[in-house]
């Protein structure tokens, strides 16, 4: 059964910017450790960002109080797509099972979409 459905757009060159300015400071406001190890280029980034923030819209609350960046984890399956994990709690308070994701960019933008269920 579907929960939610969300979509997010960034600008890679605004992910770009933010990097330049506040170096390795900048993934760790929204990455852990181990998905910074899967960032190669701002792009992968600017991604990562989108689709954190269209999984916050499909489960309905946005990045904050109710969820972080932090209580989602993104991974790539050993062929390189993109799934994303929430911790235990989140599934929880927010009655989802799964979230499936994807990622696509197109010149100057980065979008995310998520499904939960």
């Amino acid at each position: 059964m579907i929960k939610g459905m969300g979509i997010d757009v960034i600008s890679i060159p605004r992910i770009e910017q933010f990097m330049e300015k506040f170096g390795d400071k900048a993934l760790k406001r929204f990455l852990s450790p181990e998905e910074i190890a899967l960032v190669k280029s701002p792009k992968t980034a600017a991604g990562f960002w989108a689709v954190k923030e269209a999984v916050s819209k499909a489960l309905g609350c946005g990045i904050g109080k109710e969820l972080s960046f932090f209580d989602m984890k993104i991974y790539k399956t050993p062929k390189g797509a993109p799934k994303v994990e929430l911790l235990e709690k989140s599934k929880k308070l927010h009655n989802v099972e799964n979230v499936e994701i994807s990622i696509t960019h197109d010149r100057d933008l980065a979008i995310g979409v998520a499904l939960a269920q």
